[in-house]
């Protein structure tokens, strides 16, 4: 651990709200970066980090042991986006968003400047019903279709790979003429897995959507190298609470289906009964040889019975094996019918207990060669539209991962041997410590190997700026990442995370599982903590303070990877080391090369060619590590140090200093507030009493920081799309360099 200053003021001050930006004008600095016109004389510009045109080398492979290979061989990590950009060229403006203008080509070249090499592309081809009546159930949404073309195109010639996920059963409709079981205004959640009318719809959508050929590029996205992944379906599992919703002929069908599985499992009905010691329900429908499948509720919870065991454990496998089979024969499809050549992922989800089925739902991913989750860092937010927007009157609470780190969104289980990605993420607003999310998912997906992150989301071509969330309501937008301190800090932890400056750790957890151990829904001894999204987990916001479950402290997660092995044939879990890396309030990564000490909310990088300190630097406002040294007077901010050059930071000949603050809204004002919670509990948060306006308002640096590299002469001041704007002054002596970080600026060169 470095050398920090540990105040007693200090850890009682770590249990304070910080939602609060009371910062005079003068503490802050407007953010108007000029359009980026991409000048050569820029001292920052990672678009070399990509090939000239992402797919050139062939496509995208795993390597067996995690993670991803360039067609040529050459290792691949995914520093990735979700974007919204095509879909928003729309002709009429929305009255609270002023005139159009995004430009598609623009926000390719932005984003790949500052060192995204995939963008994922969140659509749904499903029939829209709203413009078109009369469709067909087998019709695909061509607006949709187009504007996933259009922005293939444009990543493709800046080098940036396409994650695709083209269904989600969420905002899937129905018409009454279609005859679908179930009725038109029934949910779709749960249903692709098996009702086979909606699965031969979905099949002809796949079909016009990868089989004809793209007009941008000339190919069909079955065949083109550039979409690197194909996401079958978005958030949707039958270990879901959601699956408890699946009702009438539905639920029928696929309760017929269980009583197959069950007889082909036992050899017949009343062999099942018997192994179950009898355990019938009284709504099973015996004399029409049916079986009712019990709630979610009872597939969380422990053994209770040896008969009610063994069902419990035949709908479990049921379940699994259902969405595995769906998984299967899709991928064949994709494969054997059109022709797709790129890797697939099956699912994103979670489940309805991460210690007893996440592990299931894992498994039914693995047709599909890479694994994937949707996962959040987020808090309580309470209002009108708290799933969507910002309003007056809001309540929120505004947690710090570097004070819970057991809560960051990359603490995955792995499939041993498979990738997994993040494919939604992000610090969701109005939380207001976006400043660490970088700084963090660049060192701990280095460390633990997840092999892609992707920040959700953006809907303008560069930079997000405080907007209506739709353009209609006066409100805030909510759902972005294209914020100063989190978009701002792409180039340094972007830079670090892609070039492997950080090392992968040593597998720190192996948990070898048989199936039958799945199928027993056995609690492991290490889950993920819930990833709260206040748009679909209610339930969550009661375990936000107090998810630390399991026999194995969530601070595992960060030493180094935790794996999984399905198909063992006994359970066994193995542990290194532990108490060599895991303190009371401070963990080390078995690298060396990060430490976290959440007891005063810090986090160091230390390696030869990126360094950086993310802090509360109130309780801890001195670091120094083996090249960079830092003093901060700000209460909360993140510094990255990282060799341009690839030189280490002690010789290199060019340096970026990278340091991120808090931002919010002009006008933005909020005050101390205390939040219900549905159980009852309350907790202490904040409320929105004015959610602000444009532009951003950035807490000024009170930043010194220190470089033990002799050999630099220089210090340029650079905006926001990395252009020299002025010479800072620099102290040099026989160790090094120091300097005072410049007001209104995020970005300084070392030369």
């Amino acid at each position: 651990m470095p050398s920090v200053r540990r105040p007693i003021l200090g850890l009682l001050c770590a249990t304070l709200a910080a939602g609060a930006l009371h910062a005079s004008e003068a503490e802050t600095w407007a953010f108007e970066p000029a359009r980026d016109r991409f000048e050569t004389t820029s001292l920052f510009d990672l678009r070399s980090l990509n090939e000239a045109v992402a797919g050139q080398s062939g496509f995208v492979r795993t390597d067996g042991q995690g993670g991803f290979v360039r067609g040529d061989g050459h290792p691949i990590r995914f520093w990735a986006v979700n974007s919204y950009v095509a879909h928003q060229l729309e002709p009429t403006p929305r009255p609270l968003w002023g005139p159009g203008g995004d430009d598609l080509t623009h926000h390719a070249r932005f984003l790949a400047k500052r060192g995204v090499n995939m963008v994922r592309l969140h659509r749904q081809i499903s029939p829209d019903l709203e413009t078109r009546p009369d469709a067909a159930l087998t019709d695909i949404n061509e607006a949709e279709r187009d504007a996933i073309w259009r922005s293939v195109a444009a990543m493709r010639r800046e080098g940036i790979y396409t994650t695709l996920s083209p269904y989600w059963a969420v905002p899937m409709k129905f018409a009454q003429r279609w005859g679908i079981d179930g009725g038109h205004e029934q949910s779709a959640l749960g249903l692709l897995f098996f009702d086979e009318q909606l699965q031969a719809a979905y099949r002809a959508w796949l079909r016009q959507l990868l089989t004809v050929e793209n007009p941008h590029t000339g190919i069909p996205l079955a065949r083109d190298p550039s979409l690197a992944l194909f996401q079958l379906q978005n958030e949707d599992s039958l270990l879901f609470w959601t699956a408890d919703g699946i009702r009438g002929p539905q639920r029928e069908a696929l309760e017929r289906r269980f009583t197959d599985f069950v007889r082909q499992k036992h050899g017949s009905l009343w062999s099942a009964l018997w192994a179950w010691r009898g355990h019938a329900l009284w709504r099973d429908h015996l004399f029409q040889r049916r079986l009712s499948l019990l709630s979610l509720w009872e597939l969380t919870q422990p053994e209770s019975g040896t008969g009610q065991a063994r069902r419990l454990a035949d709908q479990t496998e049921f379940f699994a094996r259902t969405m595995h089979e769906f998984n299967r024969q899709t991928v064949d499809y994709l494969r054997r019918e059109l022709g797709l050549q790129s890797l697939v992922n099956a699912g994103n989800w979670k489940t309805a207990s991460a210690e007893r089925l996440a592990d299931v739902e894992r498994w039914s991913y693995t047709p599909g060669e890479v694994d994937a989750v949707n996962h959040y860092f987020s808090d309580i937010h309470r209002g009108p539209h708290e799933g969507w927007a910002i309003l007056n009157g809001d309540l929120f609470t505004d947690e710090s991962a570097l004070r819970a780190p057991w809560r960051l969104p990359v603490n995955l289980r792995q499939t041993r041997g498979r990738p997994i990605m993040v494919t939604e993420s992000s610090w969701v607003p109005p939380n207001s410590h976006g400043a660490e999310a970088p700084f963090l998912v660049s060192a701990y997906t280095s460390l633990t190997g997840v092999a892609g992150y992707h920040w959700f989301a953006i809907d303008q071509d560069a930079w997000a700026m405080p907007r209506s969330a739709n353009g209609y309501l006066p409100s805030l937008q909510k759902w972005t990442f294209g914020t100063p301190e989190v978009l701002g800090s792409f180039p340094a932890a972007a830079l670090a995370y892609r070039r492997g400056d950080i090392r992968r750790g040593e597998p720190v957890l192996v948990d070898e599982r048989p199936l039958s151990s799945l199928w027993r829904r056995d609690a492991v001894s290490l889950p993920e903590q819930p990833g709260f999204d206040p748009n679909r987990d209610e339930a969550a916001r009661q375990l936000l303070a107090a998810a630390r479950q399991g026999s194995v402290p969530p601070e595992t997660f960060l030493v180094g990877p935790v794996q999984v092995a399905f198909g063992a044939e006994q359970a066994r879990v193995s542990t290194t080391g532990l108490s060599r890396y895991i303190e009371p309030q401070r963990v080390r990564a078995n690298t060396g090369e990060l430490a976290l000490d959440h007891g005063l909310g810090v986090a160091t990088i230390d390696t030869p060619r990126t360094q950086g300190v993310a802090a509360h630097f109130a309780q801890a406002p001195e670091h120094q590590l083996s090249v960079l040294g830092a003093r901060s007077d700000n209460d909360f901010g993140a510094l990255m140090a990282v060799s341009l050059d690839g030189q280490p930071l002690a010789a290199s000949g060019q340096v970026l200093l990278q340091y991120a603050t808090r931002s919010r809204p002009t006008g933005w004002q909020d005050r101390p507030a205390t939040l219900r919670l549905e159980s009852g509990s309350t907790v202490q948060g904040r409320e929105v009493v004015s959610f602000g306006q444009a532009p951003w308002r950035v807490v000024q640096p009170r930043l010194e920081v220190s470089l033990r590299n002799p050999g630099l002469r220089r210090a340029t001041v650079l905006d926001m799309n990395g252009m020299p704007v002025a010479e800072l002054a620099l102290q040099r002596d026989a160790d090094g360099v120091r300097l005072r970080f410049p007001a209104g600026s995020m970005y300084v060169v070392l030369r």
